[in-house]
């Protein structure tokens, strides 16, 4: 047991969570299958909570591709669903969900190569209108939560 007093002067680092909960997965979680035919383990429910007003939780234990971060998030503001747009700067975090194969495989067979649909920057910028394709301009249509947040 921690003394009181040596937690107050040290607190728990945010981040113990996040590796606290991967040796939980690690030792408890079911093996399921996922898109890429490796599997993953999986468990359900978990929830990390950090307090924004101290540090921006950017996992220190994790390689992370910021500028791929940085991009995507952008990307997200601008309200795209071209997923090539994303490529073309090298990031391939949404290739498998753009690919033909997946679309088919999903139903999705009339909806172009690339063509995400309503993924996150749709719904920020354009929460409950009519999606068609990613060539579709969306302008004045749906609500912009941002615009919103930011009112």
């Amino acid at each position: 047991m921690i003394p009181t007093k040596l937690m107050e002067m040290y607190p728990r680092h945010p981040e113990m969570q996040y590796l606290e909960i991967i040796k939980e997965v690690i030792g408890t979680g079911q093996v399921k299958g996922d898109r890429t035919g490796t599997g993953v383990f999986s468990k359900f429910g978990y929830q990390m909570r950090f307090d924004l007003n101290e540090s921006f939780p950017l996992l220190t234990t994790k390689d992370v591709f910021w500028r791929g971060v940085a991009q995507e998030l952008i990307w997200f503001l601008h309200g795209d669903t071209n997923a090539k747009l994303l490529n073309d700067k090298k990031i391939r975090i949404w290739d498998g969900n753009a690919s033909r194969e997946f679309l088919d495989k999903i139903g999705l067979t009339e909806r172009e190569e690339w063509d995400l649909g309503p993924v996150y920057g749709f719904q920020w910028r354009h929460f409950g209108a009519e999606y068609k394709t990613m060539h579709d301009s969306y302008e004045g249509q749906g609500v912009d939560q941002l615009q919103t947040v930011i009112k």
